[in-house]
């Protein structure tokens, strides 16, 4: 057993870090800027957000640390987590955005930090790669930073806007 009490509260403490560069880059836009595509894949900055809810926060810390069965039965298909239907308020999604880190939050407080993934979807990845909360979390920050970046140029494209982390 590893001991990892030191470990997981850094790593969540990352994690709550890059959240607040997802939102906080995403501050003053108005819906339709959300909704605006600005490079050729066509995605935004709204499906991305809920990209993170549903395929990030939700799938790796409720259907695969927690297990939850309803979670896994309801997993969305495809790219569909990355869609938004028109008459769904960007404000709708940016709450589940942070519903979902708060439960992920939940979640991680009552895991220990070697606890094997409760659920592994080999369908998608083939043998676990990820063994412990532990790996998940910093799979979870790695993806989060990552997208938070993406986040970052997009914002630059829509007003000219950047984010500027010193720390």
């Amino acid at each position: 057993m590893t001991d990892t009490r030191g470990e997981i509260p850094a790593l969540l403490g990352a994690l709550r870090a890059q959240r607040r560069h997802v939102l906080g880059i995403l501050d003053g836009l108005g819906d339709e800027e959300l909704r605006r595509p600005v490079l050729p894949s066509g995605w935004h900055c709204l499906g991305l957000v809920r990209h993170l809810a549903l395929d990030v926060e939700r799938f790796w810390f409720r259907a695969v640390v927690a297990g939850d069965a309803e979670v896994i039965r309801g997993l969305p298909d495809g790219d569909e987590a990355w869609r938004v239907a028109p008459e769904v308020p960007a404000a709708e999604v940016l709450e589940l955005y942070r519903r979902e880190a708060e439960l992920a939050d939940a979640i991680v407080a009552g895991t220990p930090g070697d606890a094997a993934p409760a659920w592994w979807p080999v369908e998608l990845f083939g043998e676990p790669h990820l063994h412990s909360l532990r790996d998940v979390l910093l799979h979870v920050v790695t993806e989060t930073a990552c997208h938070a970046g993406h986040l970052d140029a997009a914002r630059e494209l829509i007003d000219g806007r950047r984010w500027l982390t010193l720390t």
